[in-house]
């Protein structure tokens, strides 16, 4: 017999369109009655699972972590409703999570690329200039259609950021993955490190801290959205209070750029970039924490249903995933109240439901 569940309230299938009447029917979505009674009606708001567009599974502090670990991040997740998760970097081989039905769906980017000497250790491929197209080959490859690359980070020598890798290198890099059927994202804290992004053909900017008025409509032009990661950002300063003694032009860069965080993403936004939520969860940031990241990007002034654009059905599409649709997977959240209204109550679900498995 059919396993269905029967959701009473309203579907949000996108941002201007709703409906009534939707059935899971053997963890597939269908707005046909069924003929057989539902084995459990649920009520909410509906909605398409949450991304998080740049978490870290099986990563810790110190590099990677073991699967008991690796299990309560991706529960964590599923518990704040995060049904697909685009990592952004992982030491761990994570394809066991993939084969689990019980668990997010999750898009592999692969290891971090990094300069030698000039990243958090365990955490990536540290490498020299000469080995970043045929790493980044690799990576491509090996991924999930992902590769992630750190653009930049400090430089002791410099003391403050600078570029992990020369610029036509890096262009080189972004087409190798491309004639890889890849695409390619960068971490990128510096101003100048978008340039150079933005001239390579970049598919995608992460954090974008160093935003300026002169790399807006670039990133229009050439549809490059940004994951702002506005919970990670959040810890500039205290960074910056440990780095200061040191390397005090570093410090002052990093508060400057974490003082106007949410003026650049509004401006942005307001540009017509396309802006999806990402934790950042691993290492320091707790994972469970979209509803957190979702918040922040409403502080910084985006309307509840571009909030939802950047966690539910825009970052969906971007991703090439399933949201609301005939014949999808049952992968939803539903709110207590309308999201497009209020985007607090997306921070505890009334349900999550995952491939048609009621979680909560």
């Amino acid at each position: 017999m059919a396993s269905i569940i029967e959701f009473s309230g309203p579907v949000l299938v996108a941002r201007d369109i709703e409906r009534r009447g939707m059935w899971s029917v053997d963890g597939v979505l269908t707005f046909e009655r069924p003929v057989a009674t539902p084995d459990r009606v649920v009520d909410g708001w509906v909605l398409p699972g949450f991304v998080d567009a740049h978490c870290h599974i099986g990563l810790g502090v110190g590099g990677a972590v073991d699967e008991a670990t690796t299990l309560a991040q991706t529960q964590a997740d599923l518990a704040a409703g995060t049904l697909l998760i685009r990592d952004a970097g992982s030491p761990s081989d994570t394809r066991w999570v993939q084969q689990r039905t019980d668990l997010p769906r999750l898009i592999r980017s692969g290891r971090h690329i990094a300069r030698s000497r000039r990243y958090l250790r365990g955490l990536g491929h540290e490498i020299e200039p000469d080995q970043l197209v045929e790493t980044v080959r690799k990576e491509a490859r090996d991924g999930d259609g992902w590769v992630k690359l750190v653009g930049d980070w400090i430089d002791r020598g410099v003391g403050d950021l600078a570029a992990s890798f020369p610029a036509e290198l890096v262009k080189d890099a972004i087409a190798a993955a491309h004639d890889e059927g890849a695409r390619v994202t960068a971490h990128c804290f510096a101003e100048d490190t978008i340039d150079d992004m933005l001239d390579a053909n970049i598919d995608c900017i992460e954090h974008a801290t160093g935003l300026l008025p002169r790399h807006i409509p670039r990133l229009v032009e050439q549809s490059v959205p940004i994951v702002p990661t506005l919970v990670n950002i959040a810890t500039f300063p205290e960074i910056a209070a440990q780095a200061a003694p040191k390397f005090p032009e570093y410090a002052g860069h990093m508060v400057r750029l974490w003082e106007r965080r949410r003026e650049r993403v509004l401006e942005a936004f307001e540009a017509g970039v396309a802006i999806y939520a990402g934790t950042d969860a691993g290492s320091v940031i707790k994972h469970g924490r979209i509803a957190d990241e979702m918040r922040e990007l409403h502080d910084a002034g985006l309307p509840p249903w571009a909030v939802l654009e950047a966690a539910c059905w825009g970052a969906r599409s971007w991703l090439g995933a399933e949201g609301i649709s005939e014949g999808a997977s049952a992968d939803v959240v539903l709110c207590a109240d309308d999201p497009r209204l209020e985007v607090a109550t997306v921070c505890d679900p009334k349900h999550i439901v995952l491939r048609g498995r009621i979680i909560r």
